[in-house]
């Protein structure tokens, strides 16, 4: 089915984040009993501050890791991050834990020119922007320099979520440049709505982006429809209007083929980082979905 495509590795395990924030020894074993699971296939990288690599060393003894993907963080120390990034891989064997990629921020083209003439071939990079202004320039540095786009799509306060005319630009942007992208935070529900922004009993609640709506839009970038039809994607809140079928998805009309899906998920839209991964599959479950 076309949804399976959809979400293949989709979900990079931050758990060690806000508003989740566990402890490492409890991070890493959910990971371990993720990649055992049902869903193991909807499964991306674990998420890991830089700084906290030998942390997870420690916490990750004794614990099965073959092949697993690491994104290192990176902080306000960019030559450490990378020293330490370097040491980790060279004390684990290739078929262990490997850092392959790393994120970190930047908010001018000279900031990402400076921080890529640092990074090695062996790293993926994810340079997460700001998108409430105009972000072209920044997207065509990102694309010169061969690296990959990060977008903040929300967090633990209403005002960490983007407008979504602003996002659909940035989505837009990424398929006009060639540049993948990922997006981080705030999308644990697979269909927008208002939700709690914390997990607190008196959390206050926001409208929150969907990641069902940010990953078929940039399907739909990539068909070429508009920004305002690609807004309203973005807004959509009813799961009647998607209907997924065995090869392609629709919405209102327009249609994606799975082969399509395969192709966005490959080299557009790659993955959303969430302190859950069970919170998003519970969801899908409540919608019919799985």
């Amino acid at each position: 089915m076309v949804l399976d495509d959809l979400l293949a590795n989709l979900i990079d395990y931050a758990g060690l984040f806000p508003p989740a924030a566990l402890e490492m020894r409890t991070a890493v074993r959910n990971y371990a009993e993720y990649r055992r699971g049902e869903h193991a296939g909807w499964l991306g990288r674990f998420v890991v501050p830089a700084s906290r690599l030998a942390e997870f060393e420690q916490a990750a003894e004794g614990v099965e890791k073959s092949h697993w993907r690491l994104s290192a963080l990176g902080g306000g120390d960019p030559t450490a991050d990378l020293a330490e990034i370097a040491r980790f891989n060279d004390c684990h064997a290739a078929g262990e834990a490997q850092v392959d990629t790393i994120e970190f921020k930047a908010a001018t083209s000279e900031e990402i020119l400076s921080s890529m003439a640092r990074i090695p071939a062996s790293l993926t990079a994810y340079i997460e922007i700001p998108i409430v202004e105009d972000p072209t320039r920044l997207i065509e540095t990102i694309s010169d320099r061969g690296a990959r786009a990060k977008v903040r799509t929300g967090g633990v306060t209403a005002d960490a979520f983007p407008a979504s005319t602003n996002l659909a630009r940035f989505i837009v942007l990424c398929s006009d440049e060639d540049v993948p992208f990922k997006a981080t935070a705030g999308l644990h529900h697979p269909m927008r709505g208002v939700h709690r922004l914390t997990y607190e009993p008196d959390s206050p609640s926001a409208m929150m982006h969907g990641f069902l709506n940010v990953f078929l839009a940039a399907a739909f970038a990539q068909n070429g429809i508009g920004l305002e039809q690609l807004a309203e994607l973005l807004e959509e809140r009813s799961p009647e209007a998607f209907r997924f079928e065995q090869g392609s998805v629709t919405w209102r009309g327009e249609m994606a083929v799975r082969a399509h899906i395969r192709n966005t998920r490959s080299l557009l839209a790659v993955s959303f980082g969430s302190c859950s991964f069970l919170e998003p599959i519970e969801d899908l479950k409540k919608m019919g979905l799985r």
